[in-house]
């Protein structure tokens, strides 16, 4: 029987439809083409990529299938997230088992138990489901090309996760050394024996799938072998928000979620399992404690979820979801990504998502299955979130997605990759050269940046020569090898470019770890302060080696833990969307039930000021005891916001002398200065222009500060600095004076250092969105500017505001700060 068959055979007896988009994926793999599925999460993805690859080795040995074994490694199946790992695992041995093949599926990441790697060493799996970090430990293993001798395939799941990071780059660079081993088996006679290495990516719905593909699949892969297969289901997704009783017409972030919260537990009370997905570690706490402390009676049937709970603590989650023992679960991004929770019906997001994709992924949490409807809810966490809640509804029903911008160039990652092939059998630098060539991110890498780099892990570069530790590499006959253990052994435990703040692990005093948290919060309390982590209040013990140990509190009123990181800008598709809602409201044209609910709060901007129209772009001026006040409303995320107030502080001071203070949201930006802003002037001498936009940047901002900030990360993982053993890392504080040095090192001596350079482009890249802030400031030029003085803040700038305060009160509360600002008005 035909692969094609068996495979429609256990269809049949699963009593499963095997959809279009499967039978699609299961002609171009059998064909021999590589290439991108692009299927909505819960529709079956998995199935369609792990069948057809079973389907063709029953077809490669139709008398023998069942009973041939130790087949090597023929399957490599890369996920972002350890998690995924798990679930997919069982999937695929179910289907192993029920087709009675002699394989076994292994999983191979950083919770794999040091035993269950030394067996996946003796005896390869036919499976492997691994992740970007993991692959690139095995490549670092002495005798590499015997794991990867007989593979056939590489899947890299949930692409569109790994697709503009560097953890994207670092499985490009991987998959160029697999290609290589690949064609180097396939020589000397052996080529029609052993086909192509076939690569395909699953990918949720972005906006630049083909890209995506050309990005995985590299530079050398011709057109014509690429397929672009897309699941054409109707998968339905109900969208509501929950609509406040009272509409506020003064929004501050932060202040509504919570007043929301019994309309909240109604819906979880009628679903059957609610995930309820909040943007920060913190808002996860904060509504863990909220609702333990309003309704005891979830305590038991409640969890939470995010990245900072030890591995154990998340696995029982995650296990306990399956067996449907929880009622609700609190998290955040930890599980965006597909985890089959069949018992979740409802997903609940607290706060606005800031992007269509990410909205799209936790409403496909609920519903997690072929034909199931996927039920969301949108919590706004202040008025002007309802206005996103639409925005976000029509770019859903528009199929409005944002795209994910692939990197270039992370000279980082290349240096570490290096390293790697150093510390197993070695390389040869042309051979290397022409292979990372190939990939996406260096594609137009110069030979002269790569001897560069070359020369930084064998020299040290031009200013690291008289120190031993930045000579890890040797040079042996033409081969560059890492012969030092102690090296070795230090680049193994750092591989990797996820890269944070330095994190001290949570520990009680009686055994058992919670999870982590970063070293600064930690810092600022002292021995007998409570806060509050996983759910509960505990109090600060003692603090060693990287390690605080606690014990459980009685007091209810201890902090919240912050990480950073913390706030999502608004994506380009979901600003746009929300200028075109906004418009709506200016032409009394609103259809949605959200942005009518906003009426009062129209009315009233309305009435203070204006309601900008989308050819409109509006400045309001208001004069305060704190001094004088500029809102700018460009509705274009924070990020942009950010570098386009220092951009105008800066092209404004140049007409007259000032010090402005900065504060900004999503929907606009604050000017403050202590004396009166030329406004007039600036926008006669073209404020809005982008020509020499970099050079003002420069100017405007301490861009100095912002690359040194992003070249600790870089050092990081470029491998110029040790973090320190497992418990034992490296203090924040002397990371990063280690990294500060090392910058301003090379910045004096070695100014065309391509880590240095790379530090200035991220932070313009990543930090600014320099290319979005660039079309922003085009888009304006185009618009009528409306200028309007109001005697108070307006509902548009009181947000802005309050953002501010946020920062500086001590004495007084915010609350009370607020207060006084709204006294006074009326609706």
């Amino acid at each position: 029987m035909k692969g094609e068959e068996v495979i429609s055979e256990w269809f049949r007896k699963k009593e499963w439809q095997q959809f279009a988009f499967q039978k699609d994926m299961e002609s171009a793999f059998l064909a021999g083409y590589s290439g991108l599925l692009n299927a909505p999460t819960g529709s079956g993805k998995t199935f369609a990529l792990f069948l057809p690859f079973v389907a063709d080795y029953i077809n490669m040995h139709p008398q023998d299938y069942q009973t041939r074994k130790n087949n090597g490694l023929l399957m490599l199946w890369i996920t972002p997230l350890r998690a995924l790992t798990n679930d997919i695992r069982k999937a695929m041995q179910s289907v192993v088992d029920d087709m009675q093949l002699p394989w076994t599926v292994a999983a191979r990441t950083g919770d794999t138990s040091a035993k269950e790697k030394e067996a996946i060493k003796r005896r390869l799996p036919e499976v492997l489901l691994t992740t970007p970090e993991s692959l690139h430990i095995m490549l670092a293993q002495k005798d590499y090309p015997r794991i990867f001798e007989n593979l056939q395939v590489v899947v890299a799941d949930e692409w569109h996760e790994l697709l503009g990071t560097k953890r994207g780059v670092q499985l490009e660079l991987g998959l160029s050394k697999l290609k290589f081993l690949n064609r180097s088996s396939q020589q000397g006679g052996a080529e029609g024996v052993k086909p192509p290495l076939r690569i395909w990516g699953i990918s949720a719905t972005i906006g630049n799938l083909e890209q995506a593909a050309q990005v995985l699949l590299g530079n050398d892969v011709r057109n014509d072998n690429v397929k672009l297969i897309r699941a054409q289901l109707d998968k339905k997704i109900e969208i509501q928000s929950i609509i406040p009783e009272n509409i506020e017409e003064f929004s501050w972030a932060g202040h509504l979620g919570i007043k929301l919260l019994p309309q909240v537990m109604e819906i979880v009370a009628r679903s059957k399992t609610t995930l309820i997905f909040t943007n920060t570690r913190s808002q996860t706490e904060i509504w863990y404690q909220n609702i333990l402390e309003k309704y005891p009676e979830y305590a038991g049937i409640m969890a939470m979820h995010h990245g900072s709970l030890d591995n154990e603590l998340r696995g029982w989650v995650e296990n306990a979801l399956h067996a449907e023992m929880l009622k609700v679960v609190v998290c955040t991004s930890s599980l965006d990504l597909g985890v089959d929770f069949r018992p979740v019906d409802t997903v609940i997001q607290v706060g606005s998502p800031k992007g269509v994709a990410r909205f799209m992924q936790r409403a496909g949490r609920s519903g997690h299955h072929p034909g199931a409807v996927s039920r969301a809810w949108f919590v706004p966490t202040h008025s002007l979130e309802l206005l996103e809640g639409a925005a976000i509804k029509q770019a859903i029903i528009e199929e409005v997605f944002e795209s994910r911008d692939p990197v270039l160039l992370a000279m980082d990652v290349l240096t570490q990759y290096l390293v790697t092939l150093a510390v197993s059998n070695g390389f040869r630098p042309q051979e290397v050269f022409k292979e990372i060539k190939t990939t996406y991110a260096f594609a137009d890498l110069s030979e002269k940046e790569f001897q560069q780099t070359l020369d930084f892990i064998t020299k040290g570069g031009k200013t690291l020569s008289a120190y031993d530790e930045y000579l890890k590499v040797e040079v042996e006959d033409g081969l560059f090898k890492v012969n030092s253990r102690r090296v070795a052994m230090r680049h193994r435990l750092t591989m990797g470019t996820i890269v944070g703040d330095v994190s001290m692990r949570i520990k009680f005093l009686s055994g058992g770890y919670l999870g982590s948290i970063e070293e600064d919060f930690i810092a600022r309390l002292k021995i007998g302060d409570a806060f509050w982590f996983a759910g509960r209040s505990l109090e600060l013990v003692k603090v060693k080696d990287m390690t605080a140990f606690v014990k459980k509190s009685p007091k209810r009123n201890g902090r919240i833990p912050s990480w950073m990181g913390g706030r999502i800008p608004l994506s380009s598709q979901l600003s746009a969307m929300f200028r075109k809602k906004l418009d709506e409201v200016a032409h009394h044209k609103e259809k949605d039930v959200e942005v009518k609910t906003l009426r009062p709060l129209f009315e009233m901007q309305a009435a203070l000021s204006h309601l900008p129209k989308k050819e409109e772009f509006l400045i309001e001026r208001f004069d305060s005891r704190d001094g004088y006040h500029l809102f700018f409303y460009p509705f274009e995320g924070r990020l942009v916001h950010e570098g386009m107030a220092s951009l105008f502080a800066f092209r404004l001071s140049r007409i007259r002398k000032a010090s402005f203070s900065i504060a900004m949201n999503d929907y606009g930006f604050e000017l403050l200065s202590d004396e009166e802003i030329p406004l007039e002037q600036a926008l006669q001498a073209n404020l809005f222009t982008s020509e020499n936009l970099l050079e003002d940047i420069q100017h405007s901002l301490n861009a100095n500060e912002m690359a040194r900030r992003k070249f600790r990360d870089i050092a990081h993982i470029a491998g110029l600095v040790f973090t320190g053993f497992p418990g034992r890392a490296m203090k924040n504080r002397h990371l990063q004076a280690s990294t500060s040095l090392l910058f301003d090192v090379f910045s004096e001596y070695e100014p065309d250092n391509v880590l240095v350079r790379q530090a200035y482009n991220e932070a313009l890249q990543f930090q600014l969105e320099e290319f979005r802030l660039r079309e922003a400031l085009k888009r304006i030029q185009n618009l009528k500017v409306i200028i309007k003085q109001s005697a108070k803040p307006t509902p548009f700038a009181f947000p802005i505001m309050v953002d501010r305060l946020r920062e500086k009160l001590t004495t007084e509360s915010l609350e009370e700060r607020v207060a006084k600002m709204t006294r006074g008005y009326t609706s």
